[in-house]
């Protein structure tokens, strides 16, 4: 609870330094931003694994605000009765999640790229969001398959840089783009290297996952799209990245690139003028994969 204070923002206490997102309300306010933003480019739903509707022992990995394993538990409108005979368990560096929450569902403050110590293995792993915050991703993908039961899935929600565009509009010297490449460098610099969604599939497989699938999405970085349903989607997008791009940038640049908070901030500020430029058409890919551990024969 002692968090670490840098820049005007606190970040988590527990393995200092290993993630570079802060965990202050208004990150935690972005954080459900996001989780709304994920659950609308599914269509209302949590999860599109097909071990998800019936799992009874669940793993939500990085679980931030714990929205997802709290919706998941019990009260997602999409499932309104939720999963009541499943146990969740939701792990993160910082203990920001409600003390309210279904009776199912549980919080466990530690660092995943510790020896994973339950004594009972899972039948679905989620792992949502957690680009860049691993120092070894594939290493993470191999524990959730180790931890798994026969048949259990594994499903991964994550979103790829840089920023792609299908017209030429997003120059490639531009702030954006520069931004991402930034964010890429001082990943690798600090030791947490951004591993490319591309690669998931892959990931799962060299774990030992059958049946490995991926699906693909797009979230508009602002609300330049025709089409109502992306319209949309751009509209919480740029509520996610715009608004908090600070947020998302402070650390790596100071940490990971030497930068001083005031340049980060004034670069921030440029970049975000093209988040929400309409003649921009912009757009993060983002890749849900997911497989199943090969039953025992």
């Amino acid at each position: 609870m002692a968090y670490h204070e840098e820049n005007g923002r606190t970040y988590h206490a527990l393995a200092q330094g290993k993630y570079a997102l802060p965990n202050d309300s208004t990150e935690i306010e972005r954080l459900d931003i996001q989780h709304e933003l994920l659950i609308r480019t599914l269509d209302g739903e949590l999860s599109i694994c097909p071990g998800s509707e019936n799992a009874k022992r669940v793993l939500d990995i990085g679980t931030g605000t714990g929205a997802w394993a709290i919706d998941y538990g019990a009260c997602h409108p999409a499932h309104p009765d939720g999963h009541p005979d499943a146990e969740v368990i939701g792990v993160d560096l910082s203990p920001i999640q409600p003390s309210f929450v279904p009776p199912n569902c549980r919080f466990e403050i530690d660092d995943l790229e510790e020896e994973w110590t339950w004594s009972v293995k899972f039948d679905f792993i989620m792992c949502r969001m957690m680009l860049g915050s691993f120092a070894d991703f594939p290493r993470i993908v191999q524990k959730a398959y180790d931890n798994l039961e026969p048949g259990g899935w594994l499903e991964i929600q994550d979103l790829a840089i840089p920023a792609r565009c299908d017209d030429e509009t997003l120059a490639p010297d531009s702030y954006l783009m520069s931004w991402s490449n930034y964010i890429l460098q001082a990943a690798a610099n600090a030791g947490r290297p951004v591993f490319p969604v591309t690669e998931y599939v892959n990931y799962m497989k060299d774990a030992g996952f059958e049946e490995v699938v991926e699906v693909r999405r797009k979230w508009p970085t602002n609300t330049w799209p025709r089409d109502k349903n992306f319209k949309e989607l751009g509209m919480w997008s740029y509520a996610n990245f715009g608004r908090n791009l600070e947020g998302l940038s402070l650390a790596h640049f100071t940490r990971g690139l030497g930068w001083t908070a005031e340049a980060t901030l004034l670069y921030c500020a440029e970049t975000r003028k093209e988040l929400k430029n309409p003649n921009i058409h912009a757009y993060w890919a983002m890749y849900f994969v997911y497989g199943r551990k090969p039953l025992k024969k």
